[in-house]
């Protein structure tokens, strides 16, 4: 009998062990270009951008990272997840790229006056997929002086290497990406 409670427990603990999945947290990283500076003195010359929202559809909205292993489906992790929610660093990481992109611009999260271009940005798709790439794609939408400019968006890289670590590092490349993309569009009016 205490055979078998030994190796019940033994069995047991092994179990436990080998089901104990860690959650693994991530945060969009900044490029170097893209760290906070300090501004001087606002002037009638500077110009002005409000990046108003970043919106993101419900199936990004949890904290789970998604991941498309087909052409229509999705699984959205349960242990590789979000540090802080998915619009809120997609919008800091794209007011910090515009700050670095955009000299002489004060980009900002709050609105800065009634002479600020406005930036409203729909993300529809930020994942990885089953091929080794990631996705991002949407669609932005700027004020300017009364004029409304509407520019849709489709990036898709190739992961460096496997795993989240490589997938998070390529989204956020392909989401710099495409704030250059904006960054030329807004320096442009």
């Amino acid at each position: 009998m205490k055979k078998w409670l030994s190796l019940a427990f033994v069995a047991a603990t092994l179990t436990a062990c080998s089901s104990e999945v860690k959650d693994t947290w991530y945060q969009l990283p900044m490029s170097a270009a893209a760290q906070p500076v300090a501004q001087g003195m606002i002037n009638q010359s500077t110009r002005l951008l409000w990046v108003e929202q970043v919106v993101i559809p419900d199936y990004l909205a949890g904290n789970g990272v998604v991941y498309q292993t087909t052409d229509v489906q999705y699984v959205i992790a349960k242990n590789n997840l979000w540090a802080s929610p998915l619009d809120q660093q997609l919008r800091n990481t794209l007011v910090a790229n515009l700050s670095a992109m955009l000299p002489g611009w004060v980009v900002s999260s709050q609105p800065l006056g009634s002479q600020q271009d406005v930036l409203s940005v729909n993300v529809t798709g930020f994942q990885g997929r089953y091929d080794g790439h990631v996705v991002v794609s949407g669609e932005w939408l700027l004020k300017h002086e009364g004029q409304l400019t509407k520019r849709p968006f489709h990036i898709e890289l190739k992961q460096q290497q496997d795993g989240y670590d490589a997938m998070v590092k390529a989204l956020a490349q392909a989401w710099q990406q495409e704030a250059g993309s904006i960054a030329s569009n807004v320096g442009r009016l």
